[in-house]
């Protein structure tokens, strides 16, 4: 076929050789080239190689129309959108149609009117795919007139029509649609009776406007996005739609780290001054990505709600953000991921997760610290011996002189925008801290290990050797006994301050 730039009208179109393909035939026959050649089609998503993307590709073969059913952030959206990429470059419509009427195939009055009036003089456009995508997203309020159209009177005073021509209609978006790949997201917010005008749409291309019985065979790809928390919770899918959707494909979250850590950095906006500045060491990277998994089985966080790969996004962000904070604070001109750093994911976390009764009782910020802490719990075992094997061993014990230090009565005052001497000089003031990470880090550069210095007084909290209280401006590790005496001291003063008021 010659390049469509030389194509400007219907006679050219045919003597050309170009053929119509529905959009259906499109995505198809594109997909089949791609898999032939080995080729990915959905570029920049990760994990669902082996079981959502199959899927994806099995219902285009089949010429279906596809909801996506799954939690949110599960990529459901930028499925649908790298479906573009499966369209042919460009498509001739008819210049100055609203339905982007194919020349040979017009489906509009208009359409129709014009090729019956210029034949091969018909003028001819080029549509580049990247225009070929419309996407709605399902709210209480959207009606039939915004999806369908509706009878629109100023037209009709200005063509001096009367409202029986069906010249008179605006058409609303899925007409306007045709020959396009059209997205719904969050499908069940929709209306039950918006949903049941989508019924001969799917299965006729037959669209009713205020009496006008129009018979236009539209020719697009729809594409439906689902939460199903949304079934119980705002509204659902009315049955005969379902049943009309030829393909459901549920998604999910990523089933390891590593695929979580690639999402993560691949959507996470850093800018080249940060990284510049800030080193981020891949311990830190994975500890991140285990707040996640461990948000999704707390039993603090609605399950139904889920937890969207946002929450890591958003989370690594803010942790960098944290440390070049510290190192503006401190004009400092590089420094390392702290695990002290973390107290800045948490307003990542606290709006990113919807918690259940308990979860309310306790607090966004308290569950949200948790969520870190039982994180740095699931990742010291990783790289050090599990302190619960020393319990009743504890002269064999590989914390023994961290945990006698702090039992002799000393504190450990961390505070988040320590400079970089002051860190490494309060962390070294620790006997046995620097010999535990030698001993089970020993291959890890200076830098690092003090990284993992500070990681090893966290794990040790996390599993009640050693205590860590918040102060305002960080955090104290103190000995698990002692602090245990003097919270109750701190609650016994509450108690005889009550004791005293006026009450």
């Amino acid at each position: 076929m010659t390049s469509h730039k030389n194509i400007n009208n219907l006679g050219q179109l045919k003597a050309s050789g170009y053929k119509f393909k529905t959009i259906k035939d499109e995505l198809r026959t594109n997909l089949i080239e791609k898999l032939k050649k080995k080729e990915n089609v959905f570029e920049g998503i990760w994990g669902y190689e082996e079981t959502v993307i199959p899927d994806v590709e099995r219902a285009i073969l089949a010429g279906h129309d596809v909801n996506f059913l799954g939690l949110r952030g599960q990529a459901k959206t930028r499925l649908a959108r790298l479906m573009v990429n499966l369209l042919d470059e460009y498509i001739p419509v008819i210049a100055g149609s609203e339905l982007t009427d194919d020349p040979q195939n017009p489906i509009s009055r208009f359409g129709r009117d014009k090729v019956n009036e210029l034949g091969d003089e018909t003028p001819v456009l080029w549509l580049h795919r990247e225009e070929r995508y419309t996407e709605k997203l399902a709210t209480p309020d959207v009606s039939i007139a915004d999806l369908i159209g509706d009878v629109d009177p100023i037209k009709a005073a200005s063509l001096k029509l009367p409202y029986s021509d069906e010249r008179v209609i605006h058409f609303g978006l899925i007409p306007r649609s045709h020959r396009c790949i059209f997205v719904i997201n969050e499908l069940p917010d929709l209306q039950a009776r918006i949903q049941v005008a989508l019924f001969n749409i799917l299965q006729e291309g037959d669209i009713q406007i205020r009496g006008f019985k129009l018979r236009l065979p539209l020719d697009i790809q729809f594409v439906f996005t689902a939460n199903p928390e949304d079934y119980t919770n705002r509204g659902s899918i009315v049955t005969p739609l379902k049943d009309r959707i030829d393909s459901q494909i549920i998604t999910h979250y990523p089933k390891t780290l590593d695929i979580g850590k690639r999402i993560t950095q691949q959507e996470a906006h850093i800018r080249a001054e940060q990284s510049r500045l800030v080193s981020m060491a891949e311990i830190a990277k994975d500890i991140i990505e285990q707040i996640a998994f461990e948000a999704r089985k707390s039993e603090f966080v609605d399950a139904k709600s889920g937890v969207s790969a946002r929450l890591t996004i958003s989370a690594y962000e803010n942790l960098i953000a944290a440390a070049e904070r510290r190192s503006i604070i401190n004009n400092e001109k590089n420094t390392l991921i702290r695990i002290s750093d973390f107290i800045g994911v948490i307003p990542s976390i606290t709006g990113k997760v919807e918690l259940v009764y308990e979860g309310q009782q306790e607090g966004p910020g308290i569950v949200a610290q948790n969520l870190v802490g039982k994180a740095l719990r699931t990742q010291f075992l990783n790289y050090f011996p599990d302190p619960e094997k020393y319990r009743k061993q504890k002269e064999k014990s590989p914390y023994k002189k961290i945990t006698d230090w702090f039992g002799d009565g000393h504190t450990l005052d961390l505070l988040h925008d320590m400079s970089n001497p002051d860190y490494e000089k309060t962390l070294r003031s620790v006997p046995g801290l620097a010999d535990v990470v030698n001993e089970f880090q020993k291959e890890k550069d200076a830098g690092l290990k003090l990284f993992f210095m500070e990681f090893a007084l966290h794990g040790l909290a996390e599993h009640s050797l050693i205590s860590k209280h918040n102060l305002t401006a960080g955090l104290q590790f103190k000995d698990l006994l002692s602090s245990m005496f003097s919270l109750s001291k701190e609650d016994d003063e509450e108690d005889d301050t009550l004791d005293d008021g006026p009450y």
